[in-house]
């Protein structure tokens, strides 16, 4: 059995593959039952440990299916507060890494060059529905810029998500092109950080590309890690994407949602303008974010408006960067991180684990709570629309103190 391994610091992903046998996970917390002083606690989490089941699907009264994951909250400065399952299970970001790939294009001077409005800002760290609200926002960036959507090279695989959408494209004849799919904003901003820096506009989605090369520098630096460290795969879109421990996506999470306090070292300090515009983007355009039906991204940022940034990845993970005070007045920032073992592919038991985790948190209650009960506990229905079944949280986010 090897030594524990901490996740105080942001770990190298080169050593994702090698993880001992058990390792500690760290935290802040006050004194425990036992008498710890209080500061710093730890726990164990031992490698092979199943997660727990976080939501049920019920029908009547039997559990048809369960659905098993993690969950991990941390403060401003990364500390784990509250923890549920395995905060190092490695997860691949996927579209979750799109707003920290944007400060690139920020920093650049591309934004402003094109004379991006916050809206269509959002859009290019979307994971957008392809209606034709999006459609539209994406064409006129384009226009502006003098660029043909044909260069897009983000595909048309389930585009677009929004099925009203794509039931109007079918009965029309109209086949659904990559401007549609849900990646296409982040395709956007590569094409425009391209041509505004005399870059190649083809072929952008290489990994050499010096577009994808800036996206990964900005993403290794809010990671905290070396680019050259970085696991990467190839994304469904045609662009790389990013593994990491779960606790340390909501680590990136807690600094989107306060960059000021939370990007305290030099290297990350200096990103703290391009993130709180991306975020503030982004908290401004919620319905750019996802999309205006049946999209719980952009539904509970609209419950909560600009208390919180929620970004949806892909196989059953979500980022939540939680904005001072969203947790009551007075309370610090904070990040979540959300996977889903199974990855979630009816969508039922992420949407029913982030509105129950907010509302855990404090986050989420009254009005706002009731506005997302479809997605709190998502519903089975019959062919005549009754409610036949119901996808239940089973769970309870412990502080981390009552966990050492």
């Amino acid at each position: 059995m090897g030594a524990p391994e901490s996740f105080v610091c942001p770990v190298p992903t080169r050593y994702h593959r090698a993880m001992p046998a058990s390792r500690t996970l760290a935290g802040t917390g006050p004194a425990s039952r036992a008498g710890r002083a209080p500061g710093r606690v730890r726990v164990r989490w031992r490698a092979g440990t199943p997660p727990p089941v976080l939501v049920e699907a019920r029908r009547g009264e039997t559990v048809e299916s369960r659905h098993r994951g993690s969950i991990v909250v941390v403060d401003p400065h990364g500390a784990i507060e509250h923890l549920l399952g395995d905060p190092g299970t490695v997860v691949s970001l996927r579209s979750c890494a799109k707003p920290f790939g944007l400060v690139a294009f920020v920093e650049s001077g591309a934004a402003d060059a094109f004379g991006l409005t916050p809206a269509e800002l959002a859009i290019c760290a979307a994971s957008h529905s392809g209606e034709d609200l999006h459609v539209r926002t994406l064409q006129a960036i384009l226009r502006r810029a003098g660029i043909g959507q044909s260069l897009l090279a983000c595909g048309t695989e389930n585009a677009p998500i929004d099925q009203m959408t794509a039931m109007r494209l079918t009965r029309d004849g109209e086949r659904p092109g990559p401007i549609r799919h849900g990646c296409s904003g982040q395709h956007v901003s590569h094409l425009l950080l391209s041509k505004h820096a005399d870059w190649p506009l083809e072929e952008y989605w290489r990994p050499e590309h010096p577009s994808q090369v800036a996206f990964r520098g900005a993403l290794a630096r809010v990671f905290g890690v070396h680019p050259d460290q970085l696991e990467t795969a190839v994304d469904s879109c045609g662009v790389l994407t990013y593994a990491f421990p779960l606790v340390e996506v909501a680590r990136a999470y807690a600094v989107l949602a306060d960059p000021p306090v939370a990007a305290t070292d030099p290297v990350r300090r200096g990103m703290v303008p391009a993130l709180m515009r991306v975020r503030d983007a982004m908290l401004a355009a919620p319905d750019m974010v996802a999309g205006t039906r049946d999209r719980p991204d952009t539904a509970i940022m609209k419950a909560l408006p600009r208390r919180l940034v929620s970004k949806s990845g892909a196989e059953g993970l979500r980022g939540i960067a939680l904005l001072p005070g969203s947790r009551g007045e007075s309370k610090p920032s904070g990040g979540v991180a959300i996977t889903i073992e199974d990855g979630d592919p009816l969508g039922r038991a992420g949407r029913a684990v982030a509105v129950e985790t907010l509302r855990q948190l404090g986050v989420l209650a009254g009005e706002p709570l009731r506005r997302l009960a479809a997605y709190h506990r998502p519903p089975l229905h019959d062919p005549r629309g009754a409610v036949v079944g119901e996808a239940v949280s089973v769970f309870e986010l412990a502080p981390i103190a009552e966990l050492s």
